[in-house]
């Protein structure tokens, strides 16, 4: 109660609500496309994009921070679609040399700027720094993912899984693809504040990756993704202001955790009832 109490801890807890439930609901879609990997690199992506946005503006604010690492991802997620419309280079190759690209540009970059501590906080996350600007980003970028999500989510996973079929009923595949990256890009940078560019893979896999495990329902996936989500990113922030860890690391061990659960002990598709059948 001590905790709740606290603006600070108020701020913290909304904000993971937020985008834990935000980022849990479309991790069904990485899931799905088994394209977990392209997540790992669009995450790294972000580095230089906050590095070109504190250059760019010579201070590291959150909005410069924000909007650096959004011009970065969206650069490099929607360049590899591009790239790949020639169907000569696969996207995942694509995405490899734009991102490996991008992410040496920011290295190179680093030495530059006076304000290297403080990238930490970015890299890592530093929830307990949300202020109320935040948090209407957050509620913003989640509104509108879950909205767009919910309203073409028919067109999306027929593109996902049969983009042919999908141009045959008169579904847009390139914009649709498009689209769909770029939600990805933005369930990233909102999820920049909470947990940083190298554990945002986390909040943006785990949760629908453990549901899997428990149910073959596509809308349980989502829907139970979002919900897993939110509860390991409420979960966290209590247990890290418990045993004073920071709470970035804390939500995705508490997910990471949870999918090691469910893939022992998962009624149909764990460990311990594989070997019992």
């Amino acid at each position: 109660m001590d905790l709740i109490s606290n603006p600070f801890y108020q701020r913290a807890l909304a904000a993971a609500l937020l985008i834990g439930f935000a980022n849990g609901f479309f991790s069904g879609f990485v899931v799905l496309r088994r394209n977990a990997l392209s997540v790992s690199a669009l995450s790294h992506t972000m580095l230089p994009g906050i590095a070109l946005g504190i250059l760019m503006t010579g201070v590291l604010t959150q909005a410069s921070a924000f909007l650096g690492a959004l011009f970065a991802a969206l650069m490099v997620g929607l360049g590899s679609v591009a790239v790949a419309r020639g169907n000569r280079i696969a996207q995942g190759t694509a995405l490899a040399v734009i991102y490996t690209t991008a992410f040496a540009a920011g290295v190179a970059l680093l030495p530059r700027l006076d304000t290297r501590q403080e990238l930490e906080h970015w890299l890592f996350g530093d929830i307990m720094a949300v202020a109320n600007a935040d948090l209407w980003v957050a509620f913003g970028i989640g509104s509108f993912t879950l909205l767009v999500a919910n309203l073409l989510m028919r067109p999306l996973l027929v593109t996902m899984f049969e983009p042919n079929v999908a141009a045959a009923q008169g579904v847009p595949v390139r914009l649709m693809q498009y689209l769909l990256f770029t939600l990805l890009v933005l369930s990233l940078v909102a999820s920049l504040q909470a947990v940083g560019c190298v554990l945002s893979v986390g909040m943006l896999v785990a949760p629908a990756a453990t549901v899997s495990l428990l149910t073959d329902r596509t809308n349980a996936l989502f829907w139970g993704g979002g919900a897993l989500g939110a509860a390991g990113a409420v979960g966290g922030v209590f247990l890290s202001a418990k045993f004073g860890l920071a709470p970035g690391p804390v939500i995705v061990m508490l997910l990471g955790l949870c999918f090691l659960a469910a893939w022992i002990f998962s009624p149909r598709y764990g460990v311990i009832a594989r070997r019992m059948r």
